[in-house]
């Protein structure tokens, strides 16, 4: 694992569409409400780096949709490293799109759409469920909300990347909801990010069996009766 992150930081350093990034992320934050995270090295690291180390769990070509872009993480970083992923990104708030579309116009990015739309709305239009070989996120929802969101746009045979930090309470709790969505989880990736700044997971979720049509349940109930 850390000569996988050495890898990362040494391709963060080498490509300048990171440094551009960054730029945009700092100067449009004001604006856009972002990210609480500014100086560089926690930019580098909390947002390039912990994004990045779910790209080699992603197969070449794969079609990704992104629920709670934000910011851009973790499919910036990782669209940077790899033009060959096709990336939908699903945000709720009209101000992040207008500013993941100005990301997407500057880095130059083909395949790379962004929806300002409810996922649970999107969830349940036939060109999207699922549709896809892997939805992934970070810092979105607990795991068991998560997963109602994410799995209905995947695949049987695809996966959720659920981007965590300590993870174990949250797979105790998502125990139902995997059964219920057709999901089973394969494994976790644990890493240490450098320079003491946070222990993290990605929680790697096959998708086994189809998810009945009524999930997502939308209206909130993903939330405030979590399964």
């Amino acid at each position: 694992m850390e000569k996988l992150i050495e890898n990362y930081l040494f391709k963060i350093e080498e490509n300048e569409k990171f440094e551009e990034f960054k730029n945009l992320l700092i100067n449009k934050n004001k604006q856009f409400n972002l990210t609480s995270i500014l100086d560089d090295e926690s930019v580098k690291i909390k947002h390039f780096l912990d994004s990045l180390m779910g790209e080699s769990l992603i197969k070449n070509g794969a079609k990704v949709i992104e629920v709670g872009s934000g910011g851009g993480f973790p499919s910036v970083p990782i669209k940077i490293l790899r033009e060959d992923i096709n990336f939908t990104l699903v945000e709720t708030t009209g101000k992040k799109c207008v500013y993941l579309n100005q990301v997407k116009e500057q880095l130059k990015f083909e395949n790379f759409e962004i929806f300002n739309e409810r996922c649970e709305n999107l969830a349940k239009k036939i060109e999207f469920r699922e549709s896809f070989d892997y939805a992934i996120a970070r810092a979105v929802a607990p795991l068991n909300t998560l997963l109602e969101y994410l799995i209905p746009f995947v695949k049987v045979g695809g996966y959720v990347l659920a981007y965590k930090g300590e993870s174990e309470e949250e797979i105790l709790k998502a125990e139902n909801a995997l059964k219920i969505l057709g999901g089973k989880i394969e494994r976790v990736e644990k890493y240490n990010l450098p320079q003491n700044l946070g222990y993290r997971s990605i929680i790697i979720t096959k998708k086994v069996e189809k998810t009945p049509l009524k999930y997502p349940r939308g209206n909130g109930k993903e939330r405030s009766k979590p399964l």
